[in-house]
């Protein structure tokens, strides 16, 4: 799969929404930013999960269930917070938001 560097969420197509599958190859992460565009207030969570080699699938929160209000940005830009193996055989990135929430992300790498 190919890096993609922006994505329009909308939960009410599914609410948890790949951001970079594992096999991207984006793993120079610098920041990503979350825009809300919703004429509410939404939540969000940022994980990265594995690819289940022997069916148990590890999953790591970078946020957790994080109001943003409505017209408001989130810029994670920590580089470190953001490394994680996303080769083959490795991570992938994910946003969780609420059913009704719709949001903006650009990654920057």
């Amino acid at each position: 799969m190919a890096f993609t560097a922006y994505h329009n969420v909308n939960g009410a197509n599914g609410v948890d929404v790949e951001l970079l599958a594992p096999g991207d190859n984006a793993n120079n992460i610098k920041s990503i930013l979350f825009t809300n565009t919703d004429n509410a207030s939404i939540t969000l969570s940022l994980f990265i999960q594995d690819e289940p080699s022997d069916g148990v699938t590890g999953t790591f929160y970078l946020i957790h269930t994080l109001s943003i209000p409505q017209n408001v940005s989130l810029l994670i830009d920590d580089k470190d917070l953001l490394r994680f193996d996303n080769t083959t055989s490795g991570y992938g990135l994910y946003v969780t938001v609420g059913s009704g929430d719709v949001m903006d992300v650009i990654i920057n790498r």
